[in-house]
């Protein structure tokens, strides 16, 4: 089973909407540029449309690039472990719409947004969470959130604003898909799990399936879902 969609609908313009074709962001940490094609088609014939490669890999930018070139703007996709002005730059030139970093840094994330990309940077404090909404990030990153918990989740709930996208990173296994959902959840970033240097596409697409399983049978009461 995938969270496959069709290329005919309108493309995402936002985070949101493009959590609800493919709940999940795939963290590439690590990987090559000859890998990146062959993963990257796994992922994509398992539904999963949103793809990052952090910087500290070899030659992240090559990856990307070639992911660009391959999927262009049907996948959303960019670097993760970005810090500096000059990388967005690059990514912008590349054609990749998606930065995200593992801290708040305010300056960063509005210039990511002047240059026109998505913004998803790392948050894990009430006050870090609402400096990033406020200088204009798509959606935060809990991070780590393997160290926070789904307790830290629910709680920030109560003074985020409502819509708010928050994808816990860090330590996410299948089995933990639910709690978190319950906690508020509406989407993840999946790296190690998934992907690590020296795994297969086979292997990452029977790790992105059982993902997708695990998903579809971790509704959480409706209460939670319009969070």
């Amino acid at each position: 089973m995938t969270l496959a969609t069709s290329t005919s609908l309108p493309l995402p313009s936002t985070l949101p909407a493009w959590l609800v074709q493919s709940p999940f962001v795939a963290i590439l940490r690590g990987i090559t540029p000859d890998e990146a094609l062959p993963v990257g088609e796994a992922l994509w014939d398992a539904g999963w449309r949103i793809i990052e490669v952090p910087l500290n890999s070899p030659d992240a930018f090559e990856s990307i690039a070639r992911l660009q070139r391959r999927f262009g703007d049907a996948i959303l996709l960019g670097a993760g472990t970005v810090r500096r002005a000059d990388e967005v730059d690059t990514l912008v030139r590349i054609g990749a719409r998606l930065m995200v970093c593992p801290h708040t840094d305010p300056a960063l994330i509005g210039y990511a947004k002047a240059c026109g990309l998505l913004a998803l940077p790392g948050a894990a404090t009430p006050s870090e969470c609402l400096a990033a909404l406020d200088a204009g990030a798509d959606g935060l990153k809990l991070f780590p959130a393997d160290a926070l918990g789904p307790a830290m989740l629910s709680a920030l709930r109560a003074v985020l604003p409502a819509g708010t996208a928050v994808l816990p990173v860090g330590g996410i296994h299948t089995d933990l898909l639910a709690i978190w959902r319950k906690a508020g959840a509406v989407g993840f970033g999946i790296g190690g799990t998934l992907y690590k240097p020296g795994t297969t596409a086979p292997q990452v697409a029977s790790t992105a399936q059982a993902f997708n399983e695990a998903w579809l049978e971790s509704v959480p009461p409706l209460r939670n879902a319009q969070s």
